[in-house]
């Protein structure tokens, strides 16, 4: 596996280049977000060191801690005081083909190490993936929206080979609440190829159960997918989106039944390999279809009893995985939809088969599996026919404008969900002072109650000790009760009144909250760099 083998630590070599990615926020994309939403090789990241450009060296700065010369800094004011960001970087089947996109994709099983990877980077302080067949998109808590955007480009051309050039070319960047509302309509099926499929709602539960105790999969990120698993269920649950939808592995199947002209799924021999959870789907597709008998090929024989325990008077045969070439032999229909990271049917294997005798005259591969199973240059042979996972777009458009129609009624609820998780985002800004504020009071309170205690002596019981400490413990909660009201959000506060009642509470008690986070993130960073 090309992902797993540059997990191997890279010849060390002097890079001379650096080929920059656009400023984002000065590039013009090839796609709006509104048409955007009408349609491996992971090698270890290299430690790198926070550089500031047009900055002149002097004899200080050669004893100079990292973080002091961030703060002396010409441009350290600007950039100490930009807000954390949340970002997602990322490519799918509206913007990308799946020749790029197959580049990109990062099994499930390597997410963590993604992550980690990710959040080694000097402005990146969480992390999470998302990789299916039809996309594969970065989320990231960003230091800096520029430095980040521009980190996580590159990290992605490391992984793939795809230059940065060609990767600005198809991907799409959005910031804090486009991320948001993005995500959720990405839970809601709203942003699939097919409109309202279910399969992206589990997928962005594995997010959240994988990234579960994987350091950088944190708060943010955590709340962010958390939130958008609740508005999915609620889509579903409140609208008609899912009615009538299909997934990807039914537009497969019915994608080769138009192709099967004179024959049939009842007379023509149909060949499945793998039996995972698009593999189940277009089994249960293909008996909806008419299909009575067919080959499936796993690595286990498991799954496959227990698929054909659930469907009932419909012959499936169980192959092992080594047997591939001599049941596509025999089949008229091939649908391929494993994980493998590497093609399965070589242009040379497909070569060797023999003709097929049905109607057909030549070999149907569906292949769905991103990165593909079914090699691309099989398509050139006359005795195939190769459609991937970007062909069923030809069967997806047939009842688009219906599935749009159902996709208005989700809009209501997902903005409504935007709004609550922005406001409880935001708020969060507030948890810093909040901390600091109780710190300081308590250092007060500790310090009042030895002193008062070293006055009186030792004549004192203990009973009387605890009733002291009781009264000074009352007295900072009951003071305190008030302003730590008024840092959080309700019915009757805004999060505008509440985030300047934070402001007043720093420059009254001078807790330096902002600076202070800022300065840890940063140092962290750094010390991360340096070890």
């Amino acid at each position: 596996m090309a992902f797993a083998a540059s997990l191997l630590p890279p010849p060390i070599a002097k890079r001379t280049t650096i080929v920059p990615c656009p400023c984002p926020s000065r590039v013009s994309f090839k796609i709006t977000r509104s048409q955007l939403l009408s349609q491996r090789n992971l090698s270890l990241n290299p430690r790198c060191q926070l550089v500031l450009p047009n900055e002149k060296i002097d004899s200080t700065a050669l004893t100079a801690s990292p973080l002091q010369l961030l703060k002396s800094s010409s441009s350290a004011n600007r950039y100490t005081k930009e807000k954390s960001s949340i970002v997602v970087i990322g490519l799918n089947v509206h913007t990308a083909p799946v020749k790029i996109r197959e580049k990109l994709a990062i099994s499930e099983e390597l997410w963590p190490q993604a992550i980690s990877e990710l959040c080694t980077m000097n402005h990146i302080e969480e992390a999470a993936v998302l990789s299916t067949c039809n996309r594969m998109e970065v989320y990231v808590v960003a230091l800096s929206q520029n430095r980040g955007v521009k980190e996580v480009t590159e990290w992605m051309s490391k992984i793939s080979g795809i230059p940065v050039s060609d990767l600005c070319e198809h991907r799409f960047v959005l910031y804090n609440k486009d991320v948001t509302q993005h995500l959720f309509e990405v839970a809601a099926g709203l942003n699939s190829l097919v409109l309202g499929e279910g399969q992206i709602l589990s997928q962005v539960k594995q997010v959240v159960k994988v990234g579960q105790g994987v350091a950088g999969f944190d708060r943010k990120m955590s709340g962010l997918f958390k939130h958008a698993i609740t508005v999915g269920k609620r889509v579903r649950s409140e609208t008609n989106i899912a009615s009538g939808s299909v997934s990807v592995s039914a537009a497969a199947v019915e994608l080769a039944s138009r192709k099967l002209t004179e024959s049939s799924y009842a007379t023509a021999r149909v060949l499945v390999v793998g039996a995972g959870k698009m593999g189940k789907l277009v089994i249960k597709h293909l008996v909806a279809k008419g299909c009575k008998n067919m080959v499936v090929l796993n690595k286990t024989k498991e799954r496959v009893a227990a698929i054909r325990e659930e469907l009932k008077n419909v012959e499936i045969i169980y192959k092992p995985l080594s047997e591939m070439l001599a049941c596509a032999a025999e089949a008229d229909i091939v649908f391929t939809c494993t994980s493998s990271e590497t093609p399965l049917f070589l242009k040379e294997h497909v070569e060797m088969l023999p003709t097929v005798q049905s109607e057909l005259g030549t070999r149907l591969f569906i292949d769905i599996s991103v990165p593909r199973n079914v090699e691309q240059c099989v398509s050139d042979l006359e005795t195939a026919v190769v459609y991937n996972v970007d062909d069923l777009k030809e069967v997806v458009a047939a009842n688009k404008e219906d599935r749009l129609q159902k996709a208005m009624e989700a809009q209501p609820i997902i903005l409504e969900e935007v709004n609550k998780f922005e406001a409880w985002k935001d708020s969060l800004e507030t948890v810093p002072t909040i901390k600091r504020l109780k710190d300081n009071s308590e250092r007060i309170r500790d310090a009042e109650l030895n002193k008062c205690l070293s006055k009186i002596g030792d004549d004192i019981s203990e009973k009387s000790k605890k009733a002291i400490y009781d009264l000074s413990v009352g007295i900072v909660k009951k003071m305190l009760r008030g302003p730590m009201e008024h840092l959080r959000c309700n019915d009757t506060r805004t999060l505008d009144e509440t985030l300047e009642n934070m402001r007043a509470l720093n420059r009254m008690f001078d807790l330096g909250t902002d600076e202070s986070v800022l300065e840890q993130k940063f140092r962290a960073k750094v010390e991360q760099a340096r070890n």
